[in-house]
């Protein structure tokens, strides 16, 4: 259609014909317009946050659960600045989103005019693509191609700027019909190839993550995984690619992994790397599998060519959807193997939890929530080794069950949690926070209130930033320097915020007090008290400084 509207009105109809229902926002003077437009936009929930960075996190999250680009809108400046956290991770994560900010009239561009920056230039290091629509009559277009991008390839986050006074132009716009991500399949003899190494190679392990997995994806794979006895392991915080009771499932690489599946890890012959990077934290510092990989062989499946020999050496490198080539997969039959098989049973002992003598242990915590909590619950976290219990414990149920930054970003777990309650308001939804973690965007508790968010909300607090805390040890033993906290009480402020919250001391009280918590709606926070002396779940400070 084409017809005079104003710029606001047109970015908005562009939004709805993108099948966009929801935007993140903390609002700003520079698009009034577009806030106008909204009012007369009832397909559109547009959620108001209390900061930022909260903002383009919800986004990111969002993005990840739809497989949409997420929508945030911000305004120039601090801003900006603000949601720059959220597009680093939506980069690193792969996470489709869309970050709008608005912007000062093109008329006092250069001037250094009120909180003026070049968004180009700032964005473009850790944005897919990052651009300024200087004519309204264009914003069609750019919509369109910022969907485009922000979903193909490898997703991730696209950037526009909005000049305020574009905005509120007057003129005719063609609309663009909804875009949809393209398709990648695998030719005949690609699997051909991939049927010979498979069947030759005696110790093949898979390795699944990265961006595109659905259920389709998620289902195809892990039946032919199964079917053929494959070891899979997962990358870094994407340990809800399979459902974790496939009979081959293996674990989780990355920080703190299973001894025995490291050691399967190197003793492989044939890697079947299926949608991951191959980034810093799943390959351990690219050490447990280097970039040239010496003995092994490297079968690299990735949705972006790009990518693909970027920083491994791939034998073989395909070029495909993760769907598509899961669904490929199933046509290859090898011969049957039972590593998998010993793989899961020790993935099954290493997620058992042994009591510890702690006075709050946060493994039988983690045990009480597995037989309380429905098996797609969505598990959001930040930063932080309060983390490792539940990557270590936790049974992810498949593709939309973990929401958690391969980034390494603090405060993305309320956040997160907030998005997914929203987009899975039939779901049981919860938060992990540590206690630094949690007050970089505890703010969002507000949020969540505000917008009926029924979710759950566990804050770790033992006094301090616990994974600099086990570095510093580690470096230089007994001296602690700058990683201490003083924490306000959680359980109150939460109450504050007009959350039921309680806070919890001993482990033996966990479960009455985790039950009472399911049995409220809204937002609930449990204050859990721990001791920064057993720093993750494996380990503690005194065995630290005593290795260092």
């Amino acid at each position: 259609m084409s017809t005079t509207r104003t710029g606001g009105r047109i970015l908005v109809d562009q939004l709805v014909a993108q099948g966009c229902d929801r935007i993140f926002t903390v609002p700003g003077e520079s698009f009034l317009a577009v806030l106008d437009a909204l009012h007369d936009t009832p397909a559109i929930d547009l959620v108001v946050c209390r900061q930022e960075g909260g903002v383009a996190f919800m986004a990111c999250a969002d993005g990840t659960l739809t497989h949409r680009p997420g929508v945030a809108f911000v305004t120039r400046g601090p801003g900006a600045t603000n949601a720059s956290i959220g597009v680093h991770v939506a980069m690193q994560d792969s996470q489709p989103m869309i970050l709008f900010v608005g912007d000062i009239d093109r008329s006092t561009r250069d001037r250094e005019a009120f909180q003026e920056i070049d968004f180009q230039a700032m964005f473009a290091p850790i944005a897919k693509w990052a651009a300024r629509i200087d004519d309204a009559r264009r914003i069609p277009e750019y919509v369109a191609r910022a969907y485009a991008t922000a979903l193909s390839g490898r997703p991730g986050p696209v950037v526009l700027a909005l000049p305020e006074d574009m905005l509120l132009d007057a003129v005719e716009a063609v609309d663009r019909p909804r875009v949809e991500r393209v398709a990648q399949g695998c030719d005949t003899d690609t699997m051909d190839l991939l049927a010979d190494l498979l069947t030759t190679a005696e110790r093949p392990v898979a390795i699944v993550g990265g961006a595109g997995w659905d259920v389709a994806a998620s289902g195809a794979f892990s039946t032919w995984a199964d079917r053929n006895g494959i070891p899979v392991a997962a990358a870094f915080r994407r340990q809800d690619a399979i459902p974790n009771d496939c009979p081959v499932w293996a674990g989780n690489l990355g920080y703190g992994p299973n001894p025995r599946l490291v050691e399967r890890v190197k003793a492989a012959d044939l890697l079947l790397v299926v949608g991951p990077r191959l980034g810093e934290a799943t390959t351990d510092g690219y050490a447990l599998i280097t970039p040239d990989h010496p003995g092994q062989r490297l079968i690299h499946v990735h949705p972006d060519p790009d990518e693909l020999q970027r920083a491994y050496h791939a034998d073989v490198a395909v070029c495909a959807g993760m769907a598509e080539f899961a669904e490929a997969l199933l046509l290859l039959d090898l011969p049957p193997r039972t590593a998998g098989q010993e793989a899961h049973a020790e993935w099954r002992d290493w997620s058992t939890p042994r009591p510890r003598d702690l006075a709050m242990d946060l493994g039988p915590c983690v045990t009480a929530m597995r037989e309380r909590l429905p098996a797609d619950a969505i598990i959001c976290n930040g930063a932080g080794n309060y983390s490792g219990w539940w990557h270590r414990y936790w049974p992810y149920a498949g593709p939309g069950t973990q929401l958690a930054p391969t980034a390494g970003a603090m405060g993305y777990g309320v956040p997160a949690a907030v998005a997914a309650s929203l987009r899975h308001p039939e779901r049981t939804v919860v938060a992990l926070a540590g206690d630094g973690c949690f007050l970089m965007n505890g703010q969002e508790l507000a949020t969540a209130v505000a917008h009926g968010a029924d979710m759950l909300v566990l804050v770790v607090d033992n006094g301090g930033y616990g994974t600099i805390r086990m570095h510093q040890e580690r470096e230089y033993p007994g001296r602690v320097s700058g990683t201490a906290l003083r924490n306000p009480d959680f359980a109150a402020l939460g109450r504050a915020y007009g959350c039921w919250a309680e806070t919890v001391t001993q482990t033996g009280d966990f479960v009455a007090v985790l039950d009472r918590a399911m049995g409220q709606s809204g937002v609930r926070l449990l204050h859990l008290v721990t001791d920064i002396e057993a720093i993750t779940a494996g380990t503690t400070l005194a065995k630290v400084r005593g290795a260092a």
